[in-house]
């Protein structure tokens, strides 16, 4: 079986749950770390499936990378290698489907509830689950791409999850760990620097105090939903 391809965009946005799920199903897989400078691959055919965690950068900034990686995720997509994103990895999933990245009507920070659409598609990746909390470190947002389906929602976010035969993109952090949320709450402050700037009475922005409060408890929680998406993820990888 080919490894599949696990794309980190910035060192502090590692594959996560993500891995540990891998491994535990004794599924290769191979880190490319683009923030590390390595090159996009040119065919997607050397994995069985591409994952794409997070990152602070924009999928519409003109990174060097961003646009061979379009090109690859259309390729693996048009030739049935399954394809999942994380946050910045579903907004480049969704630009590469023809989807839309923009700005979203406000910083989603912290710990939320998404709410899951009911439908048949909804069922295949998650089951009989119809709202759970995740994590969500965003201010920018993916439209849903055409012929793809809308799956979960949030209420600062319109569209939180889409799937699209064996490909599934994702505006939450399923794949979080402890260790990933004190890392990005160590750099909260730098927030303020950008526009808009954070509030602490932004009711879509919690404060580090806040996003870890019981981290353990709840993300162990956001596991078991997270391990429902992969386990149907990986049922389609080429073997």
């Amino acid at each position: 079986m080919n490894p599949v391809a696990v794309f980190r965009h910035s060192v502090s946005d590692g594959p996560g749950h993500f891995a540990t799920f891998l491994d535990s199903h004794r599924i290769p897989w191979q880190l490319i770390p683009l923030d590390a400078g390595a090159p996009v691959p040119d065919d997607p055919r050397a994995f069985s499936g591409l994952g794409f965690m997070g990152g602070p950068m924009s999928v519409n900034g003109g990174l060097p990378w961003i646009t061979p990686m379009l090109a690859l995720i259309r390729h693996a997509v048009g030739i049935d290698v399954p394809v999942i994103g994380h946050c910045l990895g579903g907004q480049l999933l969704s630009k590469a489907l023809g989807g839309v990245v923009s700005e979203n009507p406000v910083k989603e920070i912290g710990w939320g509830r998404v709410d899951v659409i009911p439908g048949d598609e909804a069922r295949r990746w998650l089951g009989d689950i119809a709202a759970f909390e995740s994590f969500h470190w965003h201010n920018e947002t993916f439209s849903i791409p055409p012929g793809a389906t809308r799956l979960a929602f949030s209420k600062h976010c319109a569209n939180q999850l889409f799937s699209l035969n064996k490909n599934i993109g994702m505006q939450c952090h399923v794949e979080i760990m402890p260790e990933m949320i004190a890392a990005w709450c160590a750099e909260w402050t730098g927030e303020n620097r950008e526009t808009p700037p954070l509030t602490l009475h932004s009711p879509s922005v919690q404060t580090p105090t806040a996003m870890l409060e019981n981290v353990e408890g709840k993300v162990a929680a956001l596991h078991r939903i997270s391990e429902r998406i992969y386990t149907q993820w990986i049922a389609g990888l080429a073997r």
